[in-house]
């Protein structure tokens, strides 16, 4: 009876506390995520800075035009007595770019792929975000499911007991197979605040991959079923191609290709164009008028090898550039195929299992009808219960070890957080 009213009252602790939960599917947490990870907030802050700095690199191709205005007293103290004279001005004045051997063109260039570079930062970030909020919330799914099981291996290990403590008392079995069942059932006990405290620290987890401030209880509502079981092995060399990894490092080599040319138009001269309109005077408002206008012709002669080390440096760079593309290229592609590979493996595993805990599940059956009519020694019945138990936890941890292998398995092809 004590047993008994144990188990109720963990029961309805579970109820209340499940009944306060706030229950959220996949699409429900991937819409969170989209709208509150700081990381995705953080990369797109970054794209912000690549199109602000490409608008500031592009404004000197436009005429740059200043107005200014200027007053000031003079006192002049001589043998006769001291002078006061004033002057004012004001004007406008501009000046355009007319040659600077497309210097600052490339460097425009060079900023719209660096926005692209970007952009595909982005949506590296986007994946690895995905890849831990899907790990979060399989994480969640395990525990609570894994929280299941205990509570079914603490009542299958209950019932035991007292089977077992019925047989002890008619003399049909000994202490030892007594004081097992007490502590298989201690275990169980065990395990069950175990897993409770680990669907705590899993809803913390998919807490913070959804970009919530606060942990608040939730619950994961979804399955183990896979969807992206890519059966028959794909075209590794295409999905390489779009994967961000490999377009942002391909966009960054363009830019520095640009940066390359940028650096060579160092060695042409600057042709500026000036106009300037003006009035000074004595009084305010000065009625003198003034008007320039002219061209301005630079050159460095020597720099003690300035230009030719920013050459050399910009060319180094788009060496080092080529080479990180070749070996991201080969890696994408190595990747890709390991996490195919795992995802056969973990889906395969999953059947196996299956197969496994079905046979199991049988045995036990069998075996405890046979225990209860004495056809079967304690110590064996114990060792198919054990093996009842390990086929329930391993089929779990094969479901929950196939979900992750499709969550990086979808990581390795570049898609997106909404890939879903």
């Amino acid at each position: 009876m004590k047993i008994n009213l144990i188990v109720i009252l963990f029961y309805l602790a579970c109820f209340n506390r499940a009944f306060a939960q706030e229950e959220l599917n996949w699409g429900a947490c991937i819409k969170e995520a989209a709208k509150n990870h700081p990381d995705l907030i953080a990369s797109q802050q970054e794209i912000k800075q690549s199109e602000a700095s490409k608008q500031e690199t592009a404004s000197g191709l436009f005429p740059q035009i200043t107005a200014d205005a200027s007053g000031s007293r003079a006192k002049t103290a001589g043998s006769s007595g001291s002078a006061i004279s004033d002057s004012y001005g004001y004007g406008v004045s501009g000046t355009q770019l007319i040659f600077d051997g497309a210097k600052t063109i490339n460097n425009v260039k060079a900023a719209s792929e660096n926005i692209s570079a970007a952009k595909q930062g982005y949506r590296f970030t986007s994946t690895a975000v995905r890849y831990r909020l899907r790990s979060a919330f399989v994480d969640l799914l395990r525990a609570q499911e894994m929280l299941r099981i205990t509570e079914e291996i603490y009542k299958i290990r209950r019932d035991n007991l007292e089977l077992i403590t019925l047989r002890y008392q008619s003399g049909l079995e000994h202490k030892g197979a007594l004081l097992t069942a007490e502590a298989d059932l201690a275990e169980a006990k065990y395990k069950i605040s175990q897993n409770n405290r680990q669907v705590q620290v899993a809803q913390r987890e998919l807490v913070k991959e959804m970009g919530r401030k606060q942990l608040t209880p939730i619950f994961a509502k979804g399955d183990f079923q896979i969807k992206d079981s890519a059966a028959e092995p794909p075209d590794f060399e295409k999905l390489a191609i779009n994967n961000p990894s490999l377009l942002q490092l391909i966009a960054q080599k363009n830019s520095a290709q640009f940066s390359l040319k940028s650096a060579y138009s160092n060695f042409f001269p600057v042709l500026t164009g000036n106009v300037g309109a003006n009035r000074a005077g004595s009084h305010w408002t000065p009625r003198g008028d003034q008007y320039d206008y002219g061209v301005g012709l630079s050159l460095p002669l020597f720099e003690g090898g300035l230009r030719t080390a920013q050459v050399s440096q910009a060319r180094a760079l788009v060496k080092q550039l080529e080479e990180n593309q070749r070996s991201i290229h080969d890696g994408v592609i190595l990747t890709l195929q390991q996490n195919w590979a795992a995802l056969q493996d973990g889906l395969e595993n999953v059947s196996v299992q299956f197969k496994v805990l079905t046979a199991t599940q049988e045995r036990s059956k069998i075996a405890q009808a046979q225990y209860a009519i004495g056809l079967v020694t304690f110590d064996n019945w114990t060792i198919i219960e054990d093996n009842l138990v390990k086929a329930k936890s391993n089929y779990l941890d094969a479901q929950t070890a196939a979900l992750l292998a499709e969550a990086r398995w979808v990581q390795a092809k570049g898609e997106v957080l909404e890939y879903d």
